[in-house]
């Protein structure tokens, strides 16, 4: 039978593969300059990673039980990171989409985009570490 406690869990695989893949799609249109479908990869990836990442954000809030001690301790850091984590996928989102409403490029902004992508894929890999540490040091499911 399903259940609204595991949603979260379900949820949380994809912003981790999407953000990741994509800042890795970024990283290599960097190097390959003539390949263009890097870039508009990346955005997407980006742009449904942040989707996703809303969804998990708001599942762990909404259906995960409170914890105590030291576990609850790391369920906190947890869930620090997870809003974190969204936020710089938010700014960085935005900073993507700048520029496709104004149809002007700036390096500046694209550079800040790049600096906040890579915040957001340390932030999603710390998050996921303490979610795990969750799951197999202290058994409690999220």
């Amino acid at each position: 039978m399903f259940s609204t406690t595991d949603l979260h869990p379900m949820i949380v695989h994809f912003p981790i593969a999407l953000v990741t893949v994509g800042f890795l799609a970024e990283l290599l249109s960097l190097f390959l300059k003539k390949e263009t479908s890097l870039p508009k990869i990346s955005f997407y990836l980006l742009i449904l990673g942040t989707l996703s990442a809303i969804g998990a954000v708001l599942a762990g809030g909404l259906f995960t039980s409170e914890m105590s001690g030291e576990a609850g301790v790391v369920r906190e850091t947890h869930a620090l990171l997870a809003l974190i984590t969204l936020t710089l996928l938010i700014i960085t989102s935005i900073l993507r989409i700048i520029p496709l409403n104004t149809k002007k490029s700036s390096k500046t902004i694209d550079r800040l985009a790049f600096i906040f992508y890579l915040l957001a894929v340390i932030s999603v890999s710390a998050t996921g570490f303490f979610g795990g540490t969750l799951v197999y040091n202290y058994m409690m499911p999220l």
